[in-house]
């Protein structure tokens, strides 16, 4: 008799986010068996069960991979650039870190959908990576990096970010506020012809009216 409450195929699989078929082929494999079976012959687990699976996937998948990012905004900062990568090989020599990949991108901390930095938070997300390193936070991304520190945290990468002030030039700063400018400007001119068309349109429903009711 099982002393702990058993939970069906369909919770087991949500819980360890894979789909029941996952499961039936792990029983074959005899990676997961269930604790018991229904009259039914339905499956069977217990939370316990599957958190000590959880913690082996874990265990057998541990991040393994050194990262040090760097960015700049454009071109033709490609200097800042290599001054950005600089400090952090000096940084990783120093701390006897080795085997640490380095990632070197132009483009907008405004800007999720960079090539590289989408390649590096795929990674993550396959939990390869063990660190992260960064001169500064705002390398990875201009707004929302406590989201990213997160989303790194919960699939076993550390972030460890230098604070090197020097290597957030001020120009850098200017375009992405420009760029957000730009941005709701844009919305703003077309909120605003949404409003006039919108007005139009009203404008013309109301004299057809008026026309409809002098016919009358």
């Amino acid at each position: 008799m099982l002393m702990e409450s058993t939970i069906s195929t369909g919770k087991a699989a949500k819980l360890l986010g894979v789909s029941v078929k996952t499961l039936q082929r792990w029983e074959r494999e005899g990676r997961l068996i269930p604790v018991a079976r229904t009259d039914s012959n339905r499956r069977l687990y217990t939370e316990t069960q599957i958190r000590e699976f959880i913690g082996l996937r874990q265990a057998n998948h541990a991040p393994t991979k050194l990262v040090a990012y760097c960015r700049v905004s454009s071109a033709a900062q490609k200097p800042d650039l290599a001054d950005q990568r600089k400090v952090l090989e000096e940084f990783v020599v120093a701390k006897g870190l080795a085997g640490v990949g380095f990632i070197e991108e132009v483009g907008s901390g405004l800007d999720f959908r960079r090539k590289r930095f989408l390649a590096l938070m795929d990674e993550i997300g396959r939990r390869e990576v063990r660190m992260l390193i960064l001169a500064h936070r705002d390398r990875l991304t201009r707004f929302g990096f406590e989201w990213f520190e997160h989303y790194a945290q919960t699939h076993g990468c550390e972030v460890l970010v230098l604070n090197q002030e020097r290597l957030s030039p001020e120009q850098e700063m200017v375009q992405d506020l420009m760029t957000i400018v730009r941005c709701f400007s844009s919305r703003l001119y077309g909120l605003r012809n949404y409003r006039k068309k919108l007005n139009e349109a009203l404008k013309q429903d109301a004299n057809d009216v008026k026309k409809a009711q002098q016919c009358n």
